[in-house]
């Protein structure tokens, strides 16, 4: 293996760009010189990744969704694979988004690169399937959950479990007053944090009711304030764009969500990666989630878990209220939220199980991916000239 290593990485949404950011940054410890190519986000462009397309194009969630983007999808999948091949890396990793990512690797796999999915698909949610469709497709799979790797045995898939590199860049005890000050928050006032998505479909249908709830919730306590960090620029754009008419106290952030949950007493927030964050964050939560009609009714014969939180799964009991589709109003929302405000202990038993949960996750995910990904190469040994 010479020490000008070809790396090719795709990930498609931003918990994917910070996770492969810290991959890479570890896996430059040992080859300073590596080149990573593929799709990426500014995290993993800051480190000298070069993406061949706009992560963007990859963020899609739904299944109705996904339709109209097909044919950009299906176009941007036979050029990577067409890239690739006359360009072999000496490893591919796909970060998360499966339905792009696995069809990819398999693709590669067959013409002999070796291949890493990091982040196995939510098998135990829906799609059970895909067990089989994970292990054709590639030699590695890192997970970042503890219960997923049981999901896979009797494969011919080597899986390991690296904890999530989240746990490992939040701190243990969250310092609240800190992160009033390091937002410029007046310190004695209730606080919460409201997060739509960071897909714009996401913050689309969530924003006005996020926003109505906010509205509820300042009749009930006129001194609240609200502090929203926003994902990126087309999103924040789009959640300022909801907010024009409502007189609220709304701190708009450009990104820093952890500080923003930090500096709160409860956050308001969509379903996915933000959950996790929240709970290593040690902060209580309400979640909430629409999709589109046909998407939710289609899902509903489809997902076989009973949670959506990530907290909720890896305590197998709905330990934060969620709401779905039309579940997910006013009243429901912002009775969930005031609870927290007006009963301090159900925030101090929350945080007493989230920090059990901080400490299960907190492995050194990333160095022990890079060097999961440094074994694999090391057992394979690419030929290149």
């Amino acid at each position: 293996m010479t020490k000008t290593l070809q790396i090719a990485m795709v990930a498609g949404e931003p918990s994917g760009d910070l996770l492969a950011a810290g991959l890479i940054q570890s896996l430059q410890v040992h080859y300073p010189d590596a080149h990573f190519v593929g799709i990426g986000g500014k995290h993993m462009q800051k480190l000298g990744f070069h993406s061949l397309y706009p992560m963007e194009w990859l963020s899609v969630m739904g299944l109705v969704e996904v339709l109209g983007a097909y044919p950009k999808l299906k176009r941007c999948h036979r050029q990577l694979i067409r890239h690739f091949c006359e360009n072999p890396p000496h490893v591919f990793i796909g970060i998360d988004a499966p339905d792009f990512n696995l069809p990819l690797e398999k693709a590669l796999k067959q013409q002999g690169i070796p291949t890493v999915h990091y982040v196995s698909p939510s098998v135990w949610a829906w799609r059970a399937g895909r067990v089989k469709s994970v292990a054709q497709a590639c030699d590695l799979l890192l997970t970042v959950l503890p219960f997923e790797t049981a999901y896979y045995a009797g494969q011919a898939l080597k899986v390991q479990f690296v904890g999530h590199p989240l746990a490992d860049n939040i701190a243990l005890v969250a310092d609240q007053q800190q992160a009033k000050e390091q937002l410029g928050l007046p310190p004695n006032r209730p606080c919460i944090a409201l997060l739509a998505g960071s897909r714009q479909n996401e913050v689309q249908r969530l924003a006005p009711v996020f926003l109505q709830t906010a509205q509820w919730l300042q009749k009930q306590l006129p001194d609240v304030q609200f502090v929203v960090p926003l994902a990126n620029q087309l999103t924040g754009q789009l959640f300022k764009t909801h907010a024009q008419g409502y007189d609220l106290p709304l701190h708009y952030l450009q990104g820093q969500a952890q500080t923003a949950m930090m500096a709160s007493d409860a956050v308001l927030l969509a379903s996915g990666t933000a959950t996790l964050e929240a709970m290593l964050c040690q902060r209580p939560m309400v979640v909430a989630y629409r999709l589109a009609p046909l998407t939710y009714y289609l899902a509903q014969f489809l997902v076989k878990t009973p949670y959506i939180a990530l907290p909720n799964l890896l305590l197998k009991q709905a330990v934060v209220p969620e709401f779905i589709q039309q579940h997910a109003t006013v009243e429901n929302l912002g009775n969930a939220l005031l609870r927290y405000l007006q009963q301090p202990q159900l925030s101090q038993n929350l945080q007493r199980q989230f920090h059990a949960l901080h400490l299960q996750l907190r492995q050194n995910a990333s160095q022990q991916a890079a060097q999961a990904v440094l074994a694999l190469l090391a057992d394979k040994k690419p030929k290149r000239g």
